[in-house]
């Protein structure tokens, strides 16, 4: 195994043309220059130099192996200098995936908070909704992911393999149109909208909404399903349907013809960043989950 350290003293005994000399301009001494060219020889398997009398000089090898030694040692020092950059969070880049309640409500003040403390940490964001989201962190194709689950609905080992930061807990909230019977009710039970037909978001959603529904006595008649959060509030908006929506979803929209009401029972979701154990340890990757966590405490 050829160390770099050996090659910094290849090169200054080839440049000086003797151990002495090159000691002095290492910084260390003569015998030290002799011991790391012999440790050098020894893991070439070969002699770099020939002494002759006060004279040294390179044998065919020796000149090979320093020609390569600049390379070698400048592309190394570029590599220190680019790890130390990221280490100390002035270069990085950190691959996000998020579902899009997320996207709107949590990442644009993080990554804003992120850009502001660390301008040269670099964040892409795609979305996915869980358990792809996890899939794709799993699968090396992002550094943190965002998700969510709701109590009770998944099971408890499900995210065991990976570093789980908890963000925040987010309540479902009832949409209804303005015209509906219960349009001017703070609250409702889920049971009194048994009789109208439902807008249903994604199949996790979805999932966890018929679930509640029978558990308070009734299926819930499912009319339009779609993942776009402005569609159901149209839908709704237009008397099409009921809804329930995250509260984290709604406070990036501005719902016209519609109102929100409280339904019993309280549906949450606990919403969390996703990492490997070793991304963890990433500097960027730790600042991106910290601002991530801030933002959604505020």
């Amino acid at each position: 195994m050829i160390e770099a350290r050996h090659l910094r003293v290849l090169r200054a005994v080839a440049a000086t043309g003797s151990f002495s000399a090159a000691a002095r301009e290492l910084g260390c001494t003569q015998p030290a220059v002799s011991q790391q060219m012999k440790a050098l020889e020894s893991s070439a398997g070969t002699p770099l130099l020939i002494r002759t009398g006060r004279e040294m000089r390179l044998t065919q090898a020796g000149e090979a192996l320093t020609r390569h030694a600049a390379g070698i040692l400048a592309g190394l020092t570029a590599a220190e200098e680019e790890v130390a950059a990221i280490a100390g969070l002035r270069a990085g880049r950190v691959r996000l995936v998020s579902f899009p309640s997320g996207s709107s409500g949590l990442v644009p003040a993080a990554l804003a908070a992120l850009r502001a403390a660390h301008p040269g940490t670099r964040v892409s964001l795609e979305e996915a909704e869980p358990p792809r989201s996890a899939e794709l962190l799993r699968a090396g194709d992002c550094d943190i992911a965002l998700a969510f689950r709701y109590a009770g609905a998944t099971a408890p080992d499900e995210w065991e393999d990976l570093v789980v930061r908890p963000l925040l807990t987010d309540r479902l909230v009832g949409l209804v149109p303005e015209g509906h019977r219960l349009a001017d009710a703070e609250a409702a039970g889920i049971g009194e909208l048994a009789a109208d037909p439902w807008i249903a978001g994604c199949p996790r959603c979805r999932r966890q909404l018929v679930e509640v529904c029978e558990t308070e006595g009734f299926t819930p008649r499912i009319d339009f399903a779609t993942d776009d959060y402005p569609a159901v509030l149209g839908l709704v908006a237009a008397g099409l349907g009921v809804a329930v929506l995250p509260a984290l979803a709604l406070e990036s929209l501005r719902p016209r013809g519609v109102r929100s009401i409280a339904v019993e029972p309280a549906v949450e979701r606990e919403i969390v960043a996703l990492t490997l154990p070793d991304l963890a340890q990433v500097p960027a990757v730790a600042a991106t989950l910290d601002h991530l966590a801030a933002t959604a405490g505020r």
